[in-house]
């Protein structure tokens, strides 16, 4: 695995070198060897079980690889710690665990990631993938390369690049008109205010509720944290003015960057590693749970043009 990433272009982007890390552990797969060998269709759940906390498990080591030699190359390696857990663990391998509230801060970042069902494109695409029996690496890494996109994963720092704009044009100390109008700029230039509203949610997120919580008690004073806190005020009735936005409401990814930030991870376009990390736990399990119950595999409708000739026949 680390030869394979030692292969890749110097500024190849964090997701990409998780991706080809994972797929390179998927010669170790026990559900790859298992199904070659024939096992019992009511038994494919167990070694992908067994694949599925290997992964799992290998995961914070792999992340903090690829940001050690990705952002800090000349340093040392950081060694598991065996006291810690899953989540801090990859706080102190990345070099950032002894920061005060930064391990809680990776174990609040990976349980709120984790999944939110499979209604979002990264746990669909590693259900979809999975259903045609792919082992968990190769699924994984399907529904990883769907969360790499823009309009998935790596809203979180399309968020924060947002925001050190915004401070950038306003200073650290904006009155509310002057937010007001930054924020109405942004819509009239025909581009999206990132990290509000959500496909399902019609009120703030509660992952975003959980982590203004977190910052109200550790930093209540950075800039960052103030400036968001004050969008929360303004950009809701903002956007609700607009008559064409549903939910107005800040999601996860309004906050995920100023934390992360204030705590020495300053490296926006690895956000999305740390998401990655924390999905593995939902779309993982879910995949355990589609072999035991023995799903099928899934396939999108099709339809003939003379059905949607038929279809719009019938609109009105």
């Amino acid at each position: 695995m680390a030869a394979t990433l030692a292969a890749l272009p110097p500024g190849a982007h964090p997701m990409t070198q998780l991706c080809s890390a994972v797929l390179a552990l998927q010669p170790s797969s026990k559900f790859a060897a298992a199904y070659m060998r024939g096992v019992p269709k009511s038994a494919y759940w167990e070694p992908f079980y067994e694949d599925s906390l290997d992964l799992i498990a290998k995961l914070p080591a792999v992340a903090a690889l690829i940001y050690r030699r990705t952002y800090h190359p000349d340093g040392p390696a950081v060694p598991a710690d065996p006291e810690l857990d899953w989540a801090a663990n990859l706080a102190h391998m990345m070099g950032h665990g002894d920061a005060e509230g930064k391990l809680e801060l990776m174990r609040l970042y990976q349980t709120i990631h984790a999944d939110h069902e499979g209604g979002n494109v990264s746990a669909h695409a590693t259900h979809l993938v999975g259903s045609a029996l792919s082992d968990p690496y190769l699924s994984y890494v399907a529904g990883m390369a769907g969360l790499a996109g823009p309009l998935h994963g790596l809203a979180n720092q399309e968020v924060l690049t947002w925001l050190l704009g915004v401070r950038e044009k306003v200073g650290d100390a904006p009155t509310r008109d002057e937010l007001r109008t930054f924020v109405q700029d942004t819509l009239k230039s025909g581009r999206v205010v990132p990290g509000y509203g959500h496909a399902v949610l019609r009120k703030t997120d509660p992952r975003y509720a959980c982590q203004r919580a977190f910052a109200l008690k550790h930093l209540p004073t950075d800039p960052l944290f103030r400036l968001v806190s004050d969008l929360y005020e303004v950009v809701p009735p903002v956007l609700l003015a607009t008559g064409k936005v549903k939910n107005p409401w800040p999601n996860v990814d309004a906050h995920s960057g100023v934390l992360l930030r204030h705590y020495g991870v300053t490296e926006a376009s690895f956000y999305t590693v740390l998401f990655a990390v924390s999905r593995a736990l939902g779309v993982l399990a879910q995949g355990v749970w589609s072999r035991a119950l023995g799903l099928p595999i899934e396939r999108p409708k099709s339809l003939t043009f003379a059905a949607l000739e038929a279809a719009a026949a019938k609109a009105p």
